[in-house]
Protein backbone atom coordinates (compact mmCIF):
# COMPACT_ATOMS: atom_id res chain seq x y z
CA UNK A 1 0.00 0.00 0.00
CA UNK A 2 1.60 3.61 -1.17
CA UNK A 3 1.68 6.45 1.31
CA UNK A 4 -1.89 7.74 -1.56
CA UNK A 5 -4.26 4.63 -0.70
CA UNK A 6 -2.88 4.81 2.93
CA UNK A 7 -4.12 8.63 3.21
CA UNK A 8 -7.57 7.57 1.49
CA UNK A 9 -8.43 4.92 3.80
CA UNK A 10 -7.28 7.25 6.71
CA UNK A 11 -9.58 9.50 5.73
CA UNK A 12 -12.30 7.24 4.63
CA UNK A 13 -12.10 5.94 8.28
CA UNK A 14 -12.28 9.44 9.78
CA UNK A 15 -15.41 9.94 7.90
CA UNK A 16 -16.72 6.27 8.92
CA UNK A 17 -15.80 7.16 12.57
CA UNK A 18 -17.90 10.75 12.21
CA UNK A 19 -20.66 9.13 10.64
CA UNK A 20 -20.96 6.81 13.14
CA UNK A 21 -20.73 9.09 16.33
CA UNK A 22 -22.39 12.07 14.83
CA UNK A 23 -25.39 10.17 13.43
CA UNK A 24 -26.79 9.78 16.68
CA UNK A 25 -26.15 13.56 17.52
CA UNK A 26 -28.40 14.65 14.94
CA UNK A 27 -31.36 12.28 15.32
CA UNK A 28 -31.04 13.56 19.15
CA UNK A 29 -31.56 16.91 18.27
CA UNK A 30 -34.28 15.95 14.87
CA UNK A 31 -36.55 14.37 17.56
CA UNK A 32 -35.79 16.65 20.18
CA UNK A 33 -38.94 18.35 19.82
CA UNK A 34 -40.97 15.45 19.22
CA UNK A 35 -39.74 13.08 22.14
CA UNK A 36 -40.00 15.63 24.61
CA UNK A 37 -43.35 16.79 26.00
CA UNK A 38 -41.64 19.42 27.75
CA UNK A 39 -38.98 21.82 28.97
CA UNK A 40 -37.30 19.31 31.61
CA UNK A 41 -38.00 16.08 28.81
CA UNK A 42 -36.11 18.27 26.17
CA UNK A 43 -33.25 19.39 29.00
CA UNK A 44 -33.17 15.22 29.49
CA UNK A 45 -32.39 14.71 25.50
CA UNK A 46 -29.91 17.09 25.06
CA UNK A 47 -27.88 15.61 28.12
CA UNK A 48 -27.80 12.73 26.58
CA UNK A 49 -25.65 13.85 23.86
CA UNK A 50 -23.97 16.49 25.98
CA UNK A 51 -20.70 15.39 26.95
CA UNK A 52 -20.22 14.01 23.62
CA UNK A 53 -21.52 15.93 20.62
CA UNK A 54 -18.18 18.57 20.40
CA UNK A 55 -15.79 15.95 20.68
CA UNK A 56 -17.36 13.85 18.01
CA UNK A 57 -17.63 16.69 15.58
CA UNK A 58 -13.64 16.76 16.03
CA UNK A 59 -13.86 13.47 13.75
CA UNK A 60 -15.33 16.03 10.35
CA UNK A 61 -12.72 18.62 11.71
CA UNK A 62 -9.73 16.24 11.47
CA UNK A 63 -11.06 14.79 8.23
CA UNK A 64 -11.39 17.97 6.91
CA UNK A 65 -7.83 18.69 7.97
CA UNK A 66 -6.42 15.77 6.33
CA UNK A 67 -8.05 16.12 3.01
CA UNK A 68 -6.53 19.47 2.84
CA UNK A 69 -3.04 18.57 3.51
CA UNK A 70 -3.00 14.89 1.87
CA UNK A 71 -5.33 15.51 -1.11
CA UNK A 72 -5.04 19.67 -1.74
CA UNK A 73 -6.84 19.48 -5.36
CA UNK A 74 -9.72 17.00 -3.26
CA UNK A 75 -10.31 19.46 -0.93
CA UNK A 76 -10.07 22.52 -3.15
CA UNK A 77 -12.20 21.17 -5.44
CA UNK A 78 -15.00 20.07 -3.09
CA UNK A 79 -15.33 23.27 -0.97
CA UNK A 80 -15.44 25.60 -4.26
CA UNK A 81 -17.79 23.64 -6.34
CA UNK A 82 -20.00 22.55 -3.54
CA UNK A 83 -19.47 25.90 -1.70
CA UNK A 84 -23.50 27.17 -0.63
CA UNK A 85 -24.28 23.64 0.55
CA UNK A 86 -21.58 23.23 2.41
CA UNK A 87 -21.89 27.08 3.98
CA UNK A 88 -25.65 26.19 4.50
CA UNK A 89 -24.23 23.28 6.65
CA UNK A 90 -21.71 24.97 8.59
CA UNK A 91 -24.50 28.07 9.45
CA UNK A 92 -26.64 25.14 10.47
CA UNK A 93 -23.92 23.62 12.90
CA UNK A 94 -23.20 26.69 14.31
CA UNK A 95 -27.08 27.95 15.32
CA UNK A 96 -26.78 24.09 16.86
CA UNK A 97 -23.94 24.56 19.07
CA UNK A 98 -25.34 27.91 19.74
CA UNK A 99 -28.70 26.05 20.52
CA UNK A 100 -26.73 23.85 23.55
CA UNK A 101 -25.27 26.32 24.78
CA UNK A 102 -27.59 29.47 24.97
CA UNK A 103 -31.38 27.54 25.72
CA UNK A 104 -30.88 27.46 29.37
CA UNK A 105 -29.64 30.96 29.54
CA UNK A 106 -33.30 32.22 29.99
CA UNK A 107 -36.23 30.78 31.73
CA UNK A 108 -39.03 32.28 29.20
CA UNK A 109 -40.40 28.95 27.38
CA UNK A 110 -40.27 31.15 24.08
CA UNK A 111 -36.84 31.29 24.30
CA UNK A 112 -35.95 28.05 25.40
CA UNK A 113 -38.58 26.50 22.42
CA UNK A 114 -37.12 28.66 20.13
CA UNK A 115 -33.72 27.17 20.72
CA UNK A 116 -34.77 23.86 20.54
CA UNK A 117 -36.16 24.36 17.03
CA UNK A 118 -32.84 25.78 16.24
CA UNK A 119 -31.59 22.44 17.58
CA UNK A 120 -33.92 20.31 15.28
CA UNK A 121 -32.92 22.40 11.99
CA UNK A 122 -28.87 22.37 12.87
CA UNK A 123 -29.57 18.44 13.05
CA UNK A 124 -31.71 18.12 9.81
CA UNK A 125 -29.97 20.25 7.54
CA UNK A 126 -26.60 18.12 7.92
CA UNK A 127 -27.78 14.65 8.11
CA UNK A 128 -29.74 15.51 4.85
CA UNK A 129 -26.87 17.28 2.92
CA UNK A 130 -24.22 14.81 3.65
CA UNK A 131 -26.49 12.29 2.10
CA UNK A 132 -26.73 14.36 -0.84
CA UNK A 133 -22.73 15.60 -0.96
CA UNK A 134 -21.57 11.75 -1.18
CA UNK A 135 -24.12 11.22 -3.25
CA UNK A 136 -23.03 13.72 -6.18
CA UNK A 137 -19.08 12.68 -5.23
CA UNK A 138 -20.39 8.74 -6.20
CA UNK A 139 -22.40 9.54 -9.24
CA UNK A 140 -20.21 12.57 -10.50
CA UNK A 141 -20.08 16.51 -10.77
CA UNK A 142 -19.01 18.52 -13.56
CA UNK A 143 -15.34 19.09 -13.19
CA UNK A 144 -12.81 20.61 -16.06
CA UNK A 145 -9.59 19.71 -17.15
CA UNK A 146 -8.14 21.66 -14.49
CA UNK A 147 -10.20 20.48 -11.73
CA UNK A 148 -12.21 23.46 -11.40
CA UNK A 149 -15.90 22.70 -11.00
CA UNK A 150 -18.27 24.26 -13.23
CA UNK A 151 -21.50 23.31 -12.72
CA UNK A 152 -24.03 25.63 -10.64
CA UNK A 153 -25.87 24.62 -7.09
CA UNK A 154 -28.86 23.09 -9.25
CA UNK A 155 -26.70 20.13 -10.80
CA UNK A 156 -26.46 18.99 -6.73
CA UNK A 157 -29.78 19.15 -6.88
CA UNK A 158 -30.60 15.92 -8.78
CA UNK A 159 -33.02 12.77 -7.92
CA UNK A 160 -29.57 10.47 -7.31
CA UNK A 161 -28.88 12.73 -4.53
CA UNK A 162 -31.67 13.99 -3.05
CA UNK A 163 -33.02 9.93 -2.44
CA UNK A 164 -29.48 10.03 -0.98
CA UNK A 165 -30.17 12.81 1.65
CA UNK A 166 -33.58 11.06 2.32
CA UNK A 167 -31.83 8.00 3.50
CA UNK A 168 -28.92 9.18 5.41
CA UNK A 169 -31.41 11.63 6.95
CA UNK A 170 -33.82 8.32 7.69
CA UNK A 171 -31.08 6.66 9.08
CA UNK A 172 -29.44 9.00 11.35
CA UNK A 173 -32.60 9.83 13.07
CA UNK A 174 -32.94 5.83 13.48
CA UNK A 175 -29.71 5.59 14.97
CA UNK A 176 -30.30 8.45 17.56
CA UNK A 177 -33.72 7.46 18.65
CA UNK A 178 -31.62 3.85 19.57
CA UNK A 179 -29.05 5.68 21.45
CA UNK A 180 -31.96 7.57 23.64
CA UNK A 181 -33.23 4.05 23.98
CA UNK A 182 -29.89 3.14 25.54
CA UNK A 183 -29.40 6.44 27.58
CA UNK A 184 -32.96 6.96 29.21
CA UNK A 185 -35.18 5.71 31.60
CA UNK A 186 -39.15 5.65 31.60
CA UNK A 187 -41.15 7.47 29.50
CA UNK A 188 -38.70 9.00 27.47
CA UNK A 189 -37.23 5.61 26.67
CA UNK A 190 -40.59 4.24 25.84
CA UNK A 191 -41.47 7.16 23.24
CA UNK A 192 -37.55 6.76 21.68
CA UNK A 193 -38.69 2.74 21.37
CA UNK A 194 -41.83 3.90 19.54
CA UNK A 195 -40.21 6.14 17.18
CA UNK A 196 -37.25 3.99 16.45
CA UNK A 197 -40.34 1.15 15.59
CA UNK A 198 -41.82 3.74 12.98
CA UNK A 199 -38.88 4.79 11.59
CA UNK A 200 -37.55 1.45 10.85
CA UNK A 201 -39.55 0.55 7.45
CA UNK A 202 -39.24 4.35 6.36
CA UNK A 203 -35.49 4.11 6.87
CA UNK A 204 -34.88 0.31 4.98
CA UNK A 205 -37.28 1.62 2.63
CA UNK A 206 -35.03 4.64 1.29
CA UNK A 207 -31.86 2.65 1.66
CA UNK A 208 -33.12 -0.14 -1.08
CA UNK A 209 -34.50 2.62 -3.22
CA UNK A 210 -31.11 4.56 -2.58
CA UNK A 211 -29.34 1.36 -3.47
CA UNK A 212 -31.25 0.47 -6.65
CA UNK A 213 -30.26 4.19 -7.61
CA UNK A 214 -26.33 4.19 -7.29
CA UNK A 215 -26.85 1.29 -9.97
CA UNK A 216 -28.62 3.61 -11.96
CA UNK A 217 -26.91 6.29 -11.35
CA UNK A 218 -23.27 5.69 -11.00
CA UNK A 219 -21.02 2.90 -12.35
CA UNK A 220 -21.03 0.68 -9.68
CA UNK A 221 -22.84 -1.91 -11.30
CA UNK A 222 -19.95 -1.65 -13.99
CA UNK A 223 -16.88 -1.62 -11.90
CA UNK A 224 -18.40 -4.49 -9.00
CA UNK A 225 -20.89 -6.34 -10.88
CA UNK A 226 -24.58 -6.80 -10.50
CA UNK A 227 -24.02 -8.56 -7.12
CA UNK A 228 -22.86 -6.34 -4.17
CA UNK A 229 -19.89 -7.13 -2.61
CA UNK A 230 -19.31 -8.17 1.25
CA UNK A 231 -19.68 -4.99 3.24
CA UNK A 232 -22.73 -3.70 1.46
CA UNK A 233 -24.75 -7.35 2.34
CA UNK A 234 -23.42 -6.71 5.78
CA UNK A 235 -24.71 -3.33 5.88
CA UNK A 236 -28.37 -3.98 4.24
CA UNK A 237 -28.35 -7.40 6.55
CA UNK A 238 -27.66 -4.99 9.58
CA UNK A 239 -30.54 -2.66 9.05
CA UNK A 240 -32.95 -5.32 8.38
CA UNK A 241 -32.34 -7.21 11.52
CA UNK A 242 -32.45 -4.00 13.34
CA UNK A 243 -36.45 -3.97 13.76
CA UNK A 244 -36.06 -7.15 14.81
CA UNK A 245 -33.87 -6.40 17.89
CA UNK A 246 -35.85 -3.63 18.85
CA UNK A 247 -39.04 -5.75 19.29
CA UNK A 248 -36.86 -8.29 21.52
CA UNK A 249 -35.63 -5.66 23.40
CA UNK A 250 -31.84 -6.20 22.40
CA UNK A 251 -31.22 -1.82 22.00
CA UNK A 252 -27.74 -2.39 22.12
CA UNK A 253 -27.35 -4.63 19.22
CA UNK A 254 -29.87 -3.04 17.61
CA UNK A 255 -27.88 0.20 18.26
CA UNK A 256 -24.85 -1.76 16.79
CA UNK A 257 -26.63 -2.67 13.73
CA UNK A 258 -27.59 0.77 12.71
CA UNK A 259 -23.84 1.61 13.32
CA UNK A 260 -22.33 -1.07 11.22
CA UNK A 261 -24.85 0.17 8.32
CA UNK A 262 -23.98 3.40 8.79
CA UNK A 263 -20.17 2.62 8.35
CA UNK A 264 -20.51 0.10 5.66
CA UNK A 265 -22.58 2.74 3.42
CA UNK A 266 -20.07 4.96 3.99
CA UNK A 267 -17.08 2.13 2.91
CA UNK A 268 -19.07 1.53 0.08
CA UNK A 269 -19.39 5.18 -1.11
CA UNK A 270 -16.04 5.62 -0.80
CA UNK A 271 -14.91 2.30 -2.19
CA UNK A 272 -16.84 3.11 -5.27
CA UNK A 273 -15.15 6.24 -5.81
CA UNK A 274 -11.72 4.61 -5.50
CA UNK A 275 -8.79 5.56 -6.56
CA UNK A 276 -11.09 8.46 -7.96
CA UNK A 277 -12.07 10.81 -4.90
CA UNK A 278 -14.45 13.10 -7.33
CA UNK A 279 -15.77 11.84 -10.54
CA UNK A 280 -15.73 14.07 -13.60
CA UNK A 281 -19.78 13.96 -15.22
CA UNK A 282 -17.88 15.80 -18.69
CA UNK A 283 -14.78 13.00 -19.44
CA UNK A 284 -13.80 10.93 -16.67
CA UNK A 285 -10.40 11.03 -17.43
CA UNK A 286 -10.64 14.84 -15.59
CA UNK A 287 -11.28 12.86 -12.29
CA UNK A 288 -9.76 13.51 -9.51
CA UNK A 289 -7.42 11.07 -7.74
CA UNK A 290 -5.55 9.79 -5.06
CA UNK A 291 -2.42 10.61 -7.50
CA UNK A 292 -3.46 13.93 -9.51
CA UNK A 293 -4.73 15.60 -6.22
CA UNK A 294 -2.34 14.59 -3.71
CA UNK A 295 0.33 16.40 -1.85
CA UNK A 296 3.89 15.26 -2.29
CA UNK A 297 5.64 12.51 -1.19
CA UNK A 298 7.73 13.90 1.44
CA UNK A 299 4.59 15.92 2.74
CA UNK A 300 2.50 12.68 3.18
CA UNK A 301 5.44 10.96 4.60
CA UNK A 302 5.53 13.97 7.33
CA UNK A 303 1.98 13.46 8.14
CA UNK A 304 2.03 9.71 8.55
CA UNK A 305 4.63 10.14 11.11
CA UNK A 306 2.15 13.21 12.99
CA UNK A 307 -0.56 10.96 12.66
CA UNK A 308 0.86 7.83 14.09
CA UNK A 309 1.36 10.03 17.16
CA UNK A 310 -1.66 11.83 17.69
CA UNK A 311 -4.53 9.60 16.25
CA UNK A 312 -3.94 7.00 19.23
CA UNK A 313 -4.30 10.24 21.30
CA UNK A 314 -7.44 11.46 20.07
CA UNK A 315 -8.93 8.03 20.19
CA UNK A 316 -8.32 7.37 23.80
CA UNK A 317 -9.52 10.47 24.83
CA UNK A 318 -12.69 9.85 23.23
CA UNK A 319 -13.08 6.26 24.84
CA UNK A 320 -12.27 7.85 28.39
CA UNK A 321 -15.58 9.92 27.42
CA UNK A 322 -17.84 7.56 26.72
CA UNK A 323 -16.51 4.96 29.52
CA UNK A 324 -17.41 8.26 32.57
CA UNK A 325 -20.70 9.60 30.70
CA UNK A 326 -22.33 5.89 30.55
CA UNK A 327 -24.95 6.17 32.77
CA UNK A 328 -28.21 6.67 31.97
CA UNK A 329 -29.59 9.94 31.69
CA UNK A 330 -33.11 10.71 33.50
CA UNK A 331 -35.17 13.16 35.27
CA UNK A 332 -35.12 13.46 38.74
CA UNK A 333 -37.42 10.87 41.25
CA UNK A 334 -38.89 14.32 43.01
CA UNK A 335 -40.35 15.12 39.55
Amino acid sequence: MDLNTLWFALIVVLFTGFFFLEGFDYGVGILLPFLGRDDRDRRVLINTIGPFWDANETWMVTAGGAMFAAFPHWYATLFSGFYLPLALMLLALIVRGAGFEFRSKDERPGWRSLWDWLIFVGSFVPALLWGVALANAVRGVPLDADMNYVGGFFNLLNPYALVGGLASLALFTLHGALFLILRTEGALQARARAAAMKLGPATVALLGLSVAFTYHATDFGARFGVVPGGVPVIGGAAILSAGWLIRNGKDGWAFTMTGLTIASAAVTLFTTLFPRVMVSSLNPAWSLTIYNASSSHYTLTVMSFVALLFVPVMLAYQLWTYWVFRQRVSRPVSE
